[in-house]
Formats: structure tokens, C-alpha cells, sequence
């Protein structure tokens, strides 16, 4: 028995040390997640948009172009991101703050309106629309991750201090109502007190925030009519299946076409103009329906590996004494986990409908750009803090050699 478990444990031990990623400048296991992401979604996109694509500009990879050049920019932007310190973030946080705010008023005051929402910015150089929420999400993560190394004791102790970055994030959320962008709300706030949860917060106190708020929400989705009727398509889409339970039934109806393996790549029905933003926010469902099952979990575990990865990261800098990058990665780790699960909750029907991509994968310039960012800023704490590890190991070396010295020193 004990010989079993002896090559039990050597058997573990060399696994992690195959899966290890010690040895490296950076965790490639976050990278390769991403990139495999980045990829997948651009066949995706293409598969989906083709139809689409073709009835509206007679190219049927418009779309497909698109979202390649998005991706070329992307990728350049994280490229240089990953050579920005972490200290020039830490720095610049208020001002990344401020200008988030600016952004969200000017999107409500010159914004271009597409489907009743104000969300996007025309920028002269800029080959898509800015969506202000997307920059205004990274800036005030960055901001609160300064905001938590600065009075991380007085957060855990106060309820002012515990209130003050809740009050900013209330007043960005407040923006994102006008525009309206709910889903964004929903990422924003989960994104915030996750980080004041991961900083150690009480826990009753999130208690509280959580009764106040679904009591604030209650209200407002009884406000309006339209939000009403997505409420209750949601219960049951099939009652109102051609008007407000459209989205979602086309939606089931493509899981439901997927079976196991999927009708295969470029075979989905449901793209030909039967579900709406089929390559955009509901692109999740057209790879249920061509890859099956299979190739539905095989993109939610993926991202379950880039999300775990983000959160290891923030660990790994929080044990050694760096507590920007640590609350930086739990927040872009929490964020990025927020809108995955929001977005495929919505296509399967555990939630109500709302406007959010999937990153990394869905078709749009801001998202990619500011998922690729948000990595590649996963990816500098990693590098900081393997950095910091390595000039830490001497210094131990040497005090270890010379407690061993001492020792030696007193048996003779």
C-alpha cells in the first residue's frame, strides 16, 4: 500500500511538474487559451456572418475581414501593453478614471445610436466604433486595484472606505442606464465587488449590498415596459416565440439542432437570418449547433482555463507583496469570468436577454481590443511577479548558506 501511494505521488508530482510553467518568462497557459479563443472566434464569426454578410454588402466575408483586421489590432495593442510597467498603471489610475467618466458622458452626448442604445463613439484613425463601456470597465478596475493597495486595511475595517470605490462605480453604472447598456452594469458592479471581496472585505456586508440591490432592480425592471417583457420572454419564450421570445427560442433551437458532434462547420440553419446577431452576441450558439456539444464545453473550458489562470496569477502576486498586480488580476480575471458566463447564461436561456459579447470570440472591435488588453495585462503581472521571484531567490540562497555557516560554526 505504501509503495502505491509512493508512485501515486511521484505520478502527481510529475504531472504538475509536465503542466508547469516555472520555467518560462510568462504563463503560456494563459496565452495559449487566448490565442486558441482568438482563433476559434474567428472561424466562428466567419461561419456565421457569410449569410449575413453577403444579403448586406454582396462580400460574404466582410465581416470575416473585419474581424481579422480587429484582430491584427488587437494583438498589436497587447503586444504593447505587455512592455507598459505595472507602476505607470498604478500612477495613472485617477486619471484613467477621469477619463472614463469623460468617455461616458460623451458617448450620451454625441454617441451614435444603433438599436434605440447610445454606446459607441466615431474616432477619427479608428477602423470600428468605440464602446465607451468596455475602456470605462478596464479603467476603473485598474483605478480600484490602486485604490485597494493604498487603504486596503481602512476596506476592511470602515464602511466608508468600503463605500467610497462603490460610489464611483454607481456613478459609471448610472452612465451605462442612460445609454442603456445593463449588461455592462452587471459586469462593472460584479467586477467591483469581487475585488472587495478578494481584498477581504466582511462578507455581511455584501449581504446587505445584495438585498439593496435586487430590490433596486426589481424596481427598475417594473419600470419600463420593454424590460417587463424581456423578464417574462425569458420565463417562457415559447408564449411570444415571434416577438419578444424571438432571440432566445432560435437560440434553443440551435443547441437543440447541435446534438453531441454538431451538423458540422458552415452547416448552422439558424445563421440563415433566423437568429439575430448570430456573429456577434449569440455566436455561442451557432458553435453549439455546428460543433455539438463537444465543441460547445470544449470553448467553455477554455475559458475556464484563461479565467483560473487569471486568478492564479493575482495569487501569485499577492504572495509576494505585490497587491496592484494581485487586485488587478482578480478584477480582469472577474470581469472577463462575469461576461463569459453572462452571455452564454443568455443564449441558453438562464438569463434574460441582454447586450453582451463573448470575449475574445464575438465579433466587434472595442470588445477584442479590451479582452486582449485585459490579457495582456494578466500577462505583465506574471512577468513582474516571476521577475520578483527570481531576485528573491539569491537573497534567500545566501541567507540560507549562511544560517548553515553559523550552525557550523557552533558544533565546532
Amino acid at each position: 500500500m505504501g509503495a502505491f501511494v509512493g508512485r501515486g505521488g511521484v505520478m502527481r508530482r510529475s504531472l504538475t511538474q509536465r503542466f508547469s510553467t516555472e520555467g518560462y518568462p510568462f504563463d503560456s497557459w494563459l496565452l495559449v487559451a487566448a490565442l486558441a479563443l482568438l482563433i476559434i472566434g474567428w472561424v466562428m464569426v466567419t461561419s456565421a456572418s457569410t449569410e449575413v454578410a453577403s444579403g448586406l454588402t454582396g462580400n460574404p466575408y466582410h465581416y470575416s475581414l473585419r474581424h481579422g483586421l480587429f484582430i491584427l489590432i488587437s494583438l498589436t495593442a497587447a503586444a504593447g501593453v505587455t512592455r507598459v510597467p505595472l507602476a505607470w498603471w498604478r500612477v495613472n489610475g485617477p486619471f484613467l478614471l477621469l477619463l472614463g467618466f469623460v468617455l461616458l458622458i460623451m458617448v450620451l452626448l454625441v454617441g451614435r445610436e444603433v438599436n434605440g442604445s447610445k454606446r459607441w463613439l466615431s474616432v477619427p484613425g479608428i477602423p470600428f466604433n468605440l464602446q465607451a463601456s468596455e475602456v470605462a470597465k478596464l479603467f476603473l478596475i485598474v483605478y480600484l486595484a490602486g485604490y485597494l493597495e493604498r487603504f486596503l486595511p481602512e476596506v476592511r475595517r470602515q464602511w466608508g472606505a468600503f463605500l467610497r470605490p462603490l460610489v464611483v462605480a454607481l456613478i459609471f453604472s448610472g452612465l451605462l442606464i442612460l445609454e442603456p447598456d445593463y449588461g455592462a452594469v452587471v459586469v462593472l458592479m460584479g467586477g467591483v465587488l469581487g475585488m472587495l471581496l478578494m481584498a477581504g472585505a466582511p462578507w455581511w456586508r455584501f449581504l446587505l449590498l445584495l438585498m439593496a440591490v435586487g430590490a433596486l432592480g426589481f424596481v427598475v425592471a417594473i419600470a419600463e415596459p420593454y424590460r417587463l417583457a424581456r423578464l417574462t420572454s425569458f420565463a417562457d419564450p415559447w408564449s411570444d416565440q415571434f416577438a419578444s421570445g424571438y432571440q432566445l427560442t432560435q437560440a434553443l433551437i440551435a443547441y437543440g439542432r447541435g446534438h453531441w458532434l454538431g451538423l458540422g462547420l458552415g452547416n448552422s440553419v439558424q445563421k440563415l437570418f433566423y437568429l439575430p446577431e448570430a456573429h456577434t452576441d449569440f455566436v455561442f450558439a451557432v458553435i453549439a449547433e455546428e460543433l455539438g456539444l463537444i465543441g460547445a464545453m470544449s470553448v467553455v473550458i477554455l475559458f475556464a482555463l484563461l479565467i483560473y489562470r487569471g486568478l492564479v496569477i493575482g495569487r501569485n502576486a499577492e504572495l509576494v507583496k505585490l497587491p496592484f498586480a494581485a487586485y488587478l488580476s482578480y478584477g480582469i480575471a472577474l470581469v472577463l469570468g462575469a461576461q463569459t458566463f453572462i452571455n452564454i447564461a443568455v443564449s441558453t436561456g438562464m438569463l434574460p436577454t441582454k447586450g453582451l459579447t463573448l470575449p475574445l470570440l464575438s465579433y466587434g472591435g472595442s470588445s477584442l481590443l479590451v479582452s486582449c488588453v485585459m490579457v495582456a495585462m494578466l500577462l505583465r503581472v506574471d512577468i513582474e511577479t516571476r521577475r520578483r521571484v527570481r531576485r528573491s531567490r539569491p537573497t534567500a540562497s545566501r541567507k540560507t548558506a549562511r544560517t548553515a555557516g553559523y550552525r557550523k560554526g557552533a558544533k565546532q
